[in-house]
C-alpha cells in the first residue's frame, strides 16, 4: 500500500516512507495542524484483519502515549482511516542501535553502558505506569546526532505479543532477544524486559548476539536452556562489573535477575565509578524456601473447634492443658524440620563442591614461583609452550589462560594454562656478499628470521642484482627479527644527467628539455599565471640525476566557463501543488510562484511562473560539473548535478 501524498486524520500529509519493519511501516509526514514534521507508523496488512490485535493495539497504543520521559519516543496521536491504522509519534534524527552495531561491531563499554542506562530509565519509567515493552532489542532504540537513546515500539510491541496473530519476520527479528519465559509462552514481566536489555548490553559489546541459530526455535530453545558465553571471555576489555551486569541481567530464572529496572540503573551507574568493583549482588543467597506455620492460637482453636464438635462443646482444664503442650510440640517439628533439612542439605552440597578461590595473576612470573603461589590452591599449571619472545625475559610467563582479571573467582583444582618466554632468539650471521639479492633475502628472512633493507648503489666492477656489501658481518650474533641493510649494485653505464629549468615553459617544450627523464605531467589552475605554462618542477634545476630518473612537472590550465542549457517542467516538478484552484467567482488564487536556479548556491535565474507551465528555459554559466538547485517560492525542490564540460550541455529536469 503506496500512501505517499495521501492526507490521513485530515491533518498528517505523508511526504516519505523511512524505514520498514516486521509489523509497521514508517514514514516521514508534516501535521499541517500543529505545523511540524512526525513520523506516522502505519500497521502492515496481516495485522489488520485480526479484530483482536486492533482491540489490544488501540489499547496499547493509548496507554503508552501517557508515558512522558526524554528516552521514550513521544506518541503523539492513534487512529484509523479506511484500513490505515496508524500512531503518530516524535520524529528523532538519528539512528537505530542496530545500525550502529552493524557498522561499528564491538562498541566502547563506557559508551555501552551509558546507552543502557538510559533505555532502563526508560523502562523504570513505564513498569511504574504497569506497561511492559516485551520486545525490547537494538532495533527499537534510536540514537539521536546528540547520543541520546530512545526507545520506541512501547504499545505496538504489547499488542503484537498478547495478539494471537503469528507475524513471521516479527519472530525472528525478536527471538534473538526473547527472554526463557517469552519463549516458551509463559507469563512476561517487568524482568524479562531486563533480560532482554542484557542481551542488547551483550551484542554491544561483544558485537554479536548470546545465542545464534538456523530457526527461530533453535535460538527460542537455546534461551531456554543453554547458559551464554561471558562478554568477558570474548572481549577481555569489558570491566568486571560490567559483565557481571550483563550475567545477572540474563539469569534464566527470573527470581535471580535484577527485579525491577531501579536495581539494575543503580549497579550501570555504579559501574561507572567502579568498573572493576565486586558489588553486583547475586540474588541466589537470597532465595529460601518459606512455609507457613499456623500461631500457637490457630492451632488451639483448630484442635479446640475439632473437640467441640466431638463433645458438644465443654473442654476441660487438663484436656485443654494437654493440647497446649500438643500444639507446641508440633510447632516446634514443624519448624525444626526444614531448617535442619536446609543446613544438612547446604552442608553435604558444600562438602562436595570445590571452593571458589581468586584468580592468581601468574604473568611475570617463574614456573616455579607460579607453583609456590597456588601450592595451597591445588590449581594445575599446564606449560603449553615455550617460545622466544623479545619483550619478556626468558623464563617468564607471559600468557595465562583464563586471562586474570581483578577479583575474578575460579574454582579449586581447576587447570590454568600458561606460555613461558625463551627470550630473545640469537642467530648467526651468514655472509650473502655475492650472491644474487633475491637469494640474500630468501636466506636471511626465512631461515635465520631477519629483516632485509635493501639499498641500492651503482658500481662499476660489480654488475647489477649482486650483493656488494652487507651492514653486519658474518658469523655475528645478532637477535631474530633485526633489520640487516643489504647492498646491491645496480650495474654500470647509467647516464647522469643534470635536470633542465623549464618553469614557464609550455608543456610542449618542457618535455622536449626532459625528454631523457621518466616526465608525469599534473595540472593545476592558478588565474594569476599564464595558461599552459609549467608552475613547478619536483627535481630543482641544475641537480644531476640518473636517466629515466621521475620528475613530475605542473602545468597552469585554467578551465574555461562554459554555458549550458536548462530546460524545466514546473508543472511535473510540483506534483499536486501544481493545481490551481478558483474561488467562488472562478478567480484563480495563487496561480504563479517565484522560481529561482542557482549554479553552485548563486542564483543565477529568478523570476515569477505559472505553477502549471511545463517548458521554462534557463542558460547556466560555469566549470567543469556544477551543483543546479530548483527553488520555488524559496524551498528548495530539486538538486542536480550538471557537466558544462561536454559539448552543447543540456540538463532537462521534470
Amino acid at each position: 500500500m503506496n500512501i505517499v501524498g495521501k492526507v490521513i486524520g485530515n491533518r498528517y500529509e505523508i511526504l516519505e516512507k523511512i524505514g520498514e519493519g516486521g509489523m509497521a511501516t514508517v514514514y516521514k509526514a508534516r501535521d499541517n495542524v500543529l505545523k511540524r514534521y512526525v513520523a506516522v507508523k502505519v500497521l502492515r496488512d496481516e495485522f489488520i484483519t485480526d479484530e483482536e490485535f486492533i482491540k489490544r493495539f488501540n489499547t496499547e497504543a493509548q496507554s503508552a502515549a501517557s508515558l512522558t520521559h526524554p528516552n521514550i519516543v513521544s506518541i503523539f496521536d492513534v487512529g484509523h482511516e479506511e484500513n490505515i491504522y496508524y500512531i503518530v509519534m516524535e520524529l528523532v534524527q538519528g539512528k537505530t542501535l542496530k545500525e550502529i552495531i552493524n557498522e561499528d561491531g564491538v562498541l566502547p563499554w563506557k559508551w555501552s553502558v551509558n546507552i543502557a542506562i538510559q533505555v532502563a530509565s526508560a523502562l523504570e519509567t513505564a513498569h511504574k505506569n504497569n506497561i511492559i515493552h516485551r520486545d525490547i532489542k537494538p532495533h527499537n532504540i534510536i540514537i539521536t546526532e546528540d547520543g541520546i537513546a530512545k526507545v520506541t515500539d512501547f504499545g505496538i510491541a504489547k499488542a503484537v505479543s498478547n495478539s494471537t496473530i503469528t507475524a513471521f519476520g516479527t519472530t525472528i527479528g525478536s527471538v534473538h532477544y526473547f527472554s526463557p519465559e517469552h519463549a516458551r509462552g509463559g507469563f512476561t514481566d517487568a524482568k524479562s524486559d531486563i533480560y532482554s536489555l542484557g542481551v542488547v548490553m551483550y551484542e554491544m559489546l561483544t558485537g554479536r548476539v548470546p545465542f545464534d541459530a538456523d530457526t527461530p526455535v533453535s535460538i527460542a530453545l537455546k534461551h531456554m536452556q543453554e547458559k551464554p558465553a561471558q562478554p568477558i571471555k570474548l572481549n577481555p576489555s569489558i570491566p568486571y562489573a560490567v559483565d557481571k551486569i550483563i550475567m545477572k541481567a540474563m539469569e534464566k530464572d527470573i527470581s535471580l535477575r535484577y527485579q525491577n529496572a531501579t536495581e539494575l540503573l543503580k549497579d550501570l551507574s555504579m559501574a561507572l565509578k567502579n568498573p572493576e568493583g565486586d558489588f553486583v549482588q547475586s540474588n541466589a543467597e537470597n532465595m529460601q524456601y518459606t512455609q507457613r506455620v499456623p500461631t500457637l492460637g490457630e492451632e488451639m482453636n483448630a484442635q479446640n473447634n475439632e473437640y467441640k464438635e466431638k463433645t458438644g462443646g465443654h473442654i476441660s482444664k487438663k484436656s485443654k492443658a494437654k493440647k497446649i503442650w500438643m500444639a507446641v510440640v508440633i510447632i516446634c517439628i514443624i519448624v525444626l524440620i526444614p531448617v535442619i533439612g536446609f543446613f544438612g542439605t547446604q552442608l553435604v552440597l558444600e562438602a562436595g563442591q570445590p571452593k571458589d578461590i581468586d584468580l592468581p595473576n601468574l604473568v611475570g612470573k617463574t614456573f616455579e614461583e607460579a607453583k609456590e603461589l597456588v601450592k595451597d590452591t591445588e590449581i594445575n599449571i599446564e606449560v603449553v609452550e615455550e617460545v622466544n619472545n623479545e619483550e619478556v625475559e626468558a623464563g617468564k610467563i607471559f600468557w595465562q589462560e583464563p586471562p586474570y582479571i581483578e577479583g575474578y573467582q575460579i574454582k579449586e583444582n581447576s587447570n590454568i594454562k600458561i606460555k613461558i618466554s625463551k627470550g630473545i632468539e640469537m642467530v648467526t650471521m651468514k655472509k650473502v656478499v655475492g650472491m644474487k639479492f633475491e637469494e640474500a633475502e630468501e636466506l636471511l628472512e626465512n631461515e635465520l628470521h631477519l629483516k632485509v633493507e635493501k639499498k641500492e648503489e651503482t658500481s662499476k666492477t660489480v654488475e647489477a642484482g649482486i650483493v656488494t656489501k652487507q651492514s653486519i658481518k658474518e658469523d655475528e650474533e645478532i637477535a631474530a627479527g633485526s633489520t640487516v641493510e643489504v647492498y646491491v649494485s645496480i650495474g654500470t653505464g647509467i647516464k647522469q644527467l643534470s635536470v633542465p629549468y623549464v618553469i614557464g615553459d609550455t608543456e610542449d617544450d618542457a618535455k622536449k628539455k626532459l625528454k631523457d627523464l621518466d616526465v608525469t605531467v599534473v595540472y593545476e589552475e592558478d588565474t594569476t599565471k599564464v595558461d599552459g605554462k609549467v608552475l613547478k618542477q619536483s627535481i630543482d634545476a641544475g641537480t644531476t640525476v640518473d636517466e629515466k630518473t621521475k620528475i613530475t612537472i605542473t602545468v597552469n590550465k585554467i578551465e574555461a566557463i562554459k554555458t549550458g542549457v536548462i530546460n524545466l517542467n514546473l508543472k511535473s516538478l510540483l506534483g499536486s501543488k501544481a493545481t490551481i484552484e478558483q474561488d467562488e467567482n472562478g478567480i484563480e488564487i495563487n496561480p504563479t510562484v517565484g522560481l529561482k536556479i542557482t549554479v553552485n548556491d548563486e542564483v543565477v535565474y529568478s523570476s515569477t511562473h505559472r505553477k502549471d507551465e511545463t517548458s521554462i528555459t534557463a542558460n547556466v554559466s560555469g566549470k567543469g560539473t556544477v551543483t543546479i538547485k530548483i527553488l520555488v517560492d524559496d524551498v528548495r525542490i530539486d538538486m542536480r548535478q550538471f557537466d558544462l564540460s561536454v559539448e552543447n550541455p543540456v540538463l532537462t529536469i521534470d
